[in-house]
């Protein structure tokens, strides 16, 4: 019996203007009266989704920078798990080097290298804080990331960069495309898979007893530790090849479909 969904946020939970709708509100409702934990974990920051949690009335943790920081409702800290300050300075100096732009996330800020870079004014507007400009990263924060960001709109390029960052890096961080314009780098720890794991021990359920719902390649990473899983329907083709179960688009209120069409009939049964 499904008792935990771990939710992927943006082109999952939201619409692509990043809008929570009245349907997903009432799905999320609809899981707690069934008892079932509604969790999130995204590639935002903890505090860029701190918008969600009264609208949700979310019970279950929230998993920032795809588990990099654990946070509880009221936002107090669960774990973090940051990138050694090689693997940081590695990581940053390769996706500069590959022609992407920069970004590195502590446990509370947000830095960049260029003001008016690409997508950095809808990341703010997404995540609601602003980022601070810095000329370069410094020993001091490369000390304490917890992320680092690799951007650039050339989608063959992110592609790219993510493999080499994978064979450079191994098994010192986690490097996985969470939107086809951004590489996430991370800690090992600190991936999608790991979430689910995590909560798992947390939470005291069964992996067997969660349901995963995500958009993105970054998510089949916690499809395959969960008991079912679901892509939405604007995931790729390769996504969804490996789901359990697909749902309607961000745009079809697909999170609202799912839980009540899949989850909800599993529970009630």
């Amino acid at each position: 019996m499904i008792r935990l969904v771990i939710a992927d946020v943006d082109g999952t939970l939201v619409t692509q203007e990043k809008v929570l709708t009245s349907e997903a509100k009432a799905a999320a409702q609809d899981l707690r009266v069934a008892g079932v934990t509604l969790a999130l974990t995204s590639g935002r920051p903890p505090r860029g989704m701190q918008m969600l949690i009264e609208p949700l009335r979310l019970e279950g943790q929230i998993a920032g920078f795809n588990g990099g920081v654990y946070v509880n409702p009221d936002m107090s800290v669960v774990a973090t798990h940051r990138l050694t300050p090689q693997a940081a300075d590695t990581a940053v100096k390769l996706i500069v080097d590959h022609g992407l732009d920069a970004w590195l996330y502590t446990p509370d800020d947000w830095y960049i290298r260029k003001a008016g870079a690409p997508h950095v004014a809808r990341e703010a507007w997404t995540v609601k804080f602003e980022a601070k400009l810095t000329p370069s990263f410094s020993d001091k924060l490369l000390g304490n990331t917890v992320k680092v960001v690799g951007v650039s709109d050339d989608h063959a390029l992110v592609a790219r960069a993510e493999k080499i960052a994978q064979e450079t890096l191994g098994d010192q961080a986690s490097s996985a495309r969470s939107q086809p314009y951004y590489l996430d780098i991370t800690n090992p720890k600190a991936n999608k898979g790991a979430v689910v794991t995590t909560l798992s021990k947390l939470l005291g359920i069964k992996t067997e007893d969660i349901a995963t719902i995500g958009d993105g390649q970054n998510d089949v990473l916690m499809f395959k530790k969960s008991g079912m899983s679901i892509a939405m329907g604007n995931a790729s083709d390769d996504v969804k090849a490996q789901a359990t179960a697909v749902t309607a688009t961000n745009e079809q209120d697909g999170f609202a479909k799912a839980m009540r069409d899949l989850v909800l009939k599993q529970v009630k049964s």
